[in-house]
Formats: C-alpha cells, sequence, structure tokens
C-alpha cells in the first residue's frame, strides 16, 4: 500500500472510530482503535507482544530509530545454498 492509501484509510478508521464513540458503541470504537494502531505498526499480536518494538540505543547503529520486527511464531531461517558444489541443501 501507497502511504497516501494508508492514510486516506487511516483518516477513514478515526471518523468511523469518532462516530462509534459519539453513538456511546464503545467495542466497535476500541475495535477500530486497535485496527489503528495495527495500521499504523503500534499495536500488539494476539500474544500481547508488539508488532514492531524499539531495538536498545545503539544496537543498530548510533542515532537510528528503525523498528525491530520479530518472526511469526514457527518461523525458521532456509538453510543456506552450498555455493562450492552448486547443489541446495537437503531437506
Amino acid at each position: 500500500m501507497s502511504a497516501r492509501t494508508n492514510h486516506e484509510r487511516l483518516v477513514a478508521l478515526e471518523k468511523q472510530m469518532e462516530d462509534a464513540a459519539e453513538a456511546m458503541d464503545f467495542e466497535k470504537a476500541a475495535a477500530l482503535r486497535n485496527e489503528i494502531l495495527r495500521v499504523k505498526g503500534e499495536g500488539q499480536g494476539e500474544d500481547g507482544e508488539p508488532l514492531v518494538g524499539q531495538p536498545p540505543p545503539g544496537a543498530m547503529g548510533l542515532g537510528t530509530q528503525i523498528p525491530v520486527r520479530q518472526p511469526p511464531k514457527g518461523w525458521v531461517k532456509p538453510k543456506k545454498p552450498d555455493f562450492l558444489t552448486g547443489r541446495k541443501p537437503k531437506g
């Protein structure tokens, strides 16, 4: 998605959240708030862990504020190919 599309979606979600709060439908407003946070990358996953976390200062270089993304549960790093023999790894 482009930044413009994301911005338009966030504006629409915020308007829906405000309308739901005015209508006293707080459950819908809370669900929309969570969706807004998810789109912004500030929400929490199913396990309560943040979707994107900030590394400790200096972990990714001095002065950087690059968010660290965690791989999904059960993800296994693929094996590297053997460039000397040109064969694919077994398994």
